[in-house]
């Protein structure tokens, strides 16, 4: 479930409270939790924290030893939690990794990953570079508005299923994609190269808006996220569509929330979102 506001949340609170820590071991439960780099991972005891940034839905941790930085990516997956040790947490044999940490407000670093779906990575700079071009399409917190406009003229798939593409467009997952589009009025199944260049723009706000409110809310806690410090995002009160099907529409047209099934429900207002 956590998307780029969640992800947002998390790195800003680890900038805060671990951000010039010197990691002093790793616990490591579960090998098969590092997608690349595990034998790398001796490198990173000594090491300190230089960086924390996001990049789509994940967080990546950059670890300076020397001259040299390399660079731990925590992919959240579904179910993937960063909590500081001070956290309970209801399942502990999920807690695949422990940083120990020193020189911090926090003396450890979890990853929390009940299902698994996310994945760590360990990369040096050249790694990431390639990680990050093969697995990023431009940022959607950040793209500015021209660049947005060109990516989605440049598409002819339908345009919900072109803010799900991450090689595309990253950082926006189900829930977010059904809000940004009820607010923009369009419908799931528009196809994007057809859309007017002022829709693009209405679009890119609508979008942006959408996220930066949802990052100030602490994101939304569907099921279990969690910011690192254990505090619950409370964005799913602002929730017009998702998860609202047969309800009435809030924009007061008469008409009630549809859902459109298929890889990922689709929830949107027949009336307002017109193909």
């Amino acid at each position: 479930m956590p998307e780029l506001p969640e992800a947002e949340v998390a790195a800003r609170q680890l900038r805060a409270r671990i951000l010039d820590a010197s990691i002093v071991d790793w616990t490591v439960h579960r090998r098969d939790i590092f997608r690349e780099g595990y034998p790398t991972l001796p490198w990173y005891r000594d090491s300190r924290i230089s960086g924390v940034t996001r990049q789509g839905k994940s967080v990546v941790l950059a670890c300076t030893k020397g001259a040299e930085t390399r660079f731990l990516v925590a992919e959240l997956g579904m179910t993937g939690l960063l909590l500081f040790k001070s956290v309970p947490v209801r399942l502990p044999q999920h807690v695949h990794v422990e940083i120990d940490l020193q020189g911090a407000l926090e003396s450890q670093l979890r990853y929390w990953n009940p299902r698994r779906f996310g994945r760590l990575y360990l990369f040096d700079a050249e790694g990431l570079r390639r990680f990050t071009v093969r697995r990023f399409g431009c940022d959607a917190l950040t793209v500015p508005r021209e660049e947005f406009v060109e990516v989605v003229k440049g598409r002819r798939s339908r345009l919900k299923a072109l803010l799900l593409q991450q090689q595309i467009i990253a950082g926006i997952g189900n829930i977010y994609a059904n809000e940004i589009l009820f607010r923009a009025r369009l419908h799931p199944f528009r196809i994007a190269s057809r859309l007017r260049r002022s829709t693009i723009e209405r679009l890119h706000e609508t979008m942006q808006q959408v996220l930066r409110h949802a990052i100030a809310c602490g994101g939304s806690s569907m099921r279990d996220f969690l910011a690192p410090d254990g505090t619950a995002g409370h964005y799913k009160q602002h929730h017009l569509v998702y998860g609202k099907q047969g309800q009435p529409c809030p924009n007061r047209c008469g008409r009630t929330i549809s859902r459109l099934r298929g890889e990922r429900s689709s929830y949107y207002c027949g009336s307002c979102q017109t193909r």
